[in-house]
């Protein structure tokens, strides 16, 4: 496949960005989107240039670091995956690529394709702990949970924090994000403790650092590739609307 990609190049988030077009040839179809990079940079060196930064890290669809807007989508093309588990298949000999960082004023451009997403980890410090007996290790039976609820809340322990939600999100919104920790830690006993200071803080903590409101405009569901579900918004917004009550 021979390939041209329009990549988005910017010294720092101080600086003026803009695209540069490069041109990638032979590329194999079964190759991956991130090594499709990893051949231009090579070529890149070789030819005594700067190579494009971007981030990885586990290349297995764990880690979420690949954030990489692909064509107007959060991830690239395709549905349910990370950048890095995006093949050259789903993308045709002689097309062009655009390629952007994450677009939000949360995630200031580090640079090229690198953004800094150290928002997510204030939000979470913001969220605190959780109280549990410490000692020997108990059975896993002695708090019985019901299994919807232990289905509910691992399903919103699937966000890998990604930050493809406030990407999508036209308002740059962190809610899906803030929502799947606080509703992964409200459908269980252990998390109950602290639920109504944790509702409030991640809440306070988004807001200061300046991600935009949810409007429930679902495309943070559509491009997020765990599929975390908004449902879990509206236990945050329970959550938090109890907790103020209570105060």
């Amino acid at each position: 496949m021979n390939l041209t990609l329009k990549i988005w190049r910017q010294k720092d988030a101080k600086s003026k960005g803009g695209f540069e077009t490069f041109k990638v040839e032979d590329v194999s179809p079964d190759t991956s989107f991130l090594e499709m990079l990893d051949i231009l940079n090579n070529d890149l060196i070789h030819e005594g240039k700067e190579p494009i930064v971007f981030d990885h890290d586990c290349r297995e669809g764990i880690c979420g670091m690949c954030s990489l807007h692909i064509n107007g989508f959060a991830h690239g093309p395709d549905t349910e995956i990370t950048t890095c588990q995006l093949h050259m298949r789903k993308f045709k000999d002689g097309d062009t690529i655009t390629i952007e960082p994450w677009r939000s004023s949360a995630f200031p451009v580090i640079k090229d394709l690198a953004v800094d997403r150290s928002a997510f980890d204030k939000i979470l410090q913001a969220g605190g702990f959780v109280s549990v007996n410490t000692g020997g290790v108990p059975d896993a039976n002695s708090i019985p949970i019901p299994k919807k609820d232990a289905d509910e809340s691992m399903d919103a322990a699937a966000c890998i924090g990604c930050g493809a939600c406030v990407a999508t999100c036209k308002n740059g919104s962190a809610m899906l994000f803030v929502a799947a920790r606080v509703s992964s830690l409200a459908k269980l006993p252990q998390g109950k403790v602290e639920g109504a200071r944790r509702a409030k803080a991640m809440v306070a903590k988004m807001d200061e650092l300046g991600f935009g409101s949810c409007t429930n405009t679902q495309a943070c569901e559509s491009q997020c590739p765990k599929l975390i579900s908004i449902s879990h918004i509206a236990r945050l917004n329970r959550e938090f609307l109890k907790a103020k009550f209570r105060d």
